[in-house]
């Protein structure tokens, strides 16, 4: 979509969808935590992709829905997955051995400000305006204020883990801009085959290296398995693909900031931790940052119109 294209209307429903997506992804890291605790990696990726997989196929065929069989749709669906999940969740996941989690929130949410640099530097599939640089700029700094600035001393101490969240981050921007090119498809359908692909391309891993069938995962790990691959997965990448056709590729990555403050209060609710110091100011820059980079172009030239004194459709 070249910058000047019209840009679709949106509506408060959009926006909830995207408040949506952030809080099925805000779930992600304490599912993991508890999941990982008895499950190996690799098998744990596998299993909860599948789940989502036949979560959303079950649904599908209740729709009267099926899966294409068309080469062009699975070698899509397959790309897609390798850039938006199997890749970066296994580089993030060996990085996490060494980088604490806080460092890890901070570095991961850089994916607003990379998506923008590629938006702007190389696709240029529609605007990246100064208004969205800066909402991304004060989303970031809303979410270090929230961990608080102490958790950024212990940066460059594990430089190439360090290294390996922020090539993982950059390659969920990809993810972001290149999933454009599935809006042909229904986002269930999307979400669906490209979990399949997912699970499966990492079951023969697991099978070698994990050998599964000596585990014995606890029953937390087993429910926050399955509810990762239902909430995180597959109601969480059917919401991304929702939100990619009628938001844009920018706007979408907002929700990465949402889900800072989402996990903040999830923390507090379910596993009693202490509210930061900071909180109060993060949430302020977080919500200024997302409201920039979600404003619809149109209306932030008639607000500025209006502050010039010019007409309103001057």
């Amino acid at each position: 979509m070249p910058p000047d294209a019209p840009q679709p209307r949106r509506d408060w429903r959009d926006y909830l969808l995207l408040l949506a997506l952030a809080c099925c992804w805000s779930s992600t890291y304490p599912l993991t935590k508890i999941g990982i605790g008895s499950i190996p990696p690799v098998t744990f990726i596998s299993a909860r992709s599948l789940i989502a997989a036949a979560f959303l196929i079950v649904i599908l065929r209740a729709r009267g829905l099926r899966l294409p069989t068309d080469l062009k749709a699975w070698k899509l669906f397959a790309q897609q997955q390798l850039i938006n999940a199997t890749i970066p969740f296994l580089l993030i996941t060996w990085a996490q051995q060494y980088v604490p989690a806080s460092n890890t929130v901070v570095l991961a949410s850089t994916t607003p400000i990379f998506a923008f640099l590629i938006t702007w530097g190389i696709t240029r599939h529609e605007p990246a305006t100064l208004l969205k640089l800066t909402g991304a700029i004060l989303g970031l700094t809303g979410t270090a204020a929230i961990i608080g600035l102490d958790a950024l001393a212990t940066l460059d101490s594990n430089i190439v883990a360090e290294i390996v969240i922020l090539l993982a981050t950059i390659s969920f921007a990809f993810a972001t801009i290149y999933g454009l090119r599935l809006a042909e498809y229904d986002p269930m359908v999307v979400a669906a085959g490209s979990l399949l692909f997912g699970g499966l391309i990492l079951l023969p891993l697991a099978l070698i290296v994990d050998h599964p069938w000596t585990l014995r995962p606890t029953t937390e790990a087993m429910a926050a398995t399955v509810a990762m691959g239902i909430f995180s997965s597959a109601f969480g990448l059917m919401l991304f693909y929702m939100c990619l056709t009628r938001l844009g590729t920018l706007t979408t990555n907002a929700q990465g900031y949402l889900r800072i403050p989402i996990g903040v209060g999830l923390s507090v609710l379910l596993l009693g931790e202490s509210v930061p110091g900071n909180l109060a100011l993060g949430l302020v820059l977080v919500m200024a940052g997302v409201a920039a980079m979600t404003i619809p172009a149109a209306s932030y030239r008639k607000w500025i119109s209006r502050m010039r004194g010019k007409p309103k459709d001057g």
